[in-house]
């Protein structure tokens, strides 16, 4: 069966638009910062700022010169902080590499943080602080599951890709007590020995590696539940654009084998701006119920 994140996604919007009808005294605001013109940056960017505008959060695009000074984008991230009609900020990822990501994240106000990358929200949710600003991709997933009504509770759930993005919290997420979590989890990745035998013993794989079709039909245990998060591009000469996207997941292989997949595109990369959403009316939310008590 496929796990249809584009739909679970839109109701979830649905849900914020609704929320944001009843009621505030103003919308709900994000800054996003792209500093150059990487292409799919600029992608992702624009898909952010459209799904803001058609559930009723403002955006504001701050876009910078790919040769800016690692302290010229800090103190732009700076003023965003200082902006009290601002909710949340996010940093579009990679940046130029004369540019040092973790400094840079590391200059953006915890609380404006809906991306959940600063350390002190990833400290919190290591710390099982689930009310904590949780990566978007991550949080997506569970979410997907959870409203799939597929429980992780006493699983095996293996995480193949330990990046700080997606791997490392998507373990944390799913080892903590509590709904949606409970499972067992393993990290694998490069470096991992005898990965097929231990894909083998999962009850759910989520795949984030960046190796197009990395997980194979004979790594899949009948019935697993199947995550794909890798978008890659591969030549194809039967496409008019001379390639297809496709997953870290051999989907055809894949598909007829597990319970449940995720289908590349159209599976997690809906939950991850769903997630940057919520994140956003949730920082709103926080900074209105503190200005009401001052």
């Amino acid at each position: 069966m496929i796990l249809d994140g584009k739909q679970i996604a839109g109701e979830i919007q649905q849900e914020i638009k609704q929320a944001l009808s009843s009621g505030h005294t103003r919308m709900p605001c994000l800054a996003v910062v792209l500093v150059g013109e990487n292409p799919p940056s600029v992608i992702y960017v624009n898909r952010k700022t459209k799904a803001c505008a058609e559930v009723g959060i403002k955006s504001i695009k701050k876009e910078l010169p790919a040769n800016i000074a690692e302290k010229a984008l800090i103190e732009e991230i700076e003023q965003l902080n200082n902006d009290p009609a601002v909710d949340g900020i996010l940093v579009q990822l990679p940046l130029p590499h004369h540019l040092n990501p973790m400094n840079v994240i590391q200059h953006i106000n915890a609380e404006k943080d809906v991306d959940g990358q600063h350390p002190e929200n990833l400290g919190k949710l290591f710390m099982g602080d689930t009310d904590t600003f949780a990566p978007c991709t991550p949080l997506g997933i569970k979410v997907m599951l959870e409203r799939s009504n597929i429980d992780v509770s006493g699983q095996h759930v293996l995480v193949i890709g330990r990046s700080n993005l997606v791997g490392k919290p998507m373990a944390a997420l799913l080892m903590q007590t509590g709904p949606g979590a409970n499972a067992t989890v393993t990290v694998a990745h490069s470096r991992t020995k005898n990965l097929k035998e231990i894909a083998m013993t999962a009850d759910v794989i989520i795949a984030a590696i960046g190796q197009p079709k990395f997980v194979t039909a004979d790594m899949v245990k009948p019935g697993a539940v199947i995550v794909d998060v890798g978008i890659n591009k591969i030549d194809d000469s039967t496409k008019g654009t001379g390639y297809q996207i496709v997953g870290d997941v051999d989907f055809d292989a894949v598909k007829d084998k597990c319970s449940y997949i995720t289908p590349v595109p159209g599976g997690v990369g809906p939950m991850t701006i769903a997630m940057l959403l919520s994140n956003t009316y949730k920082s709103f939310l926080r900074r209105q119920a503190i200005k009401s008590q001052t």
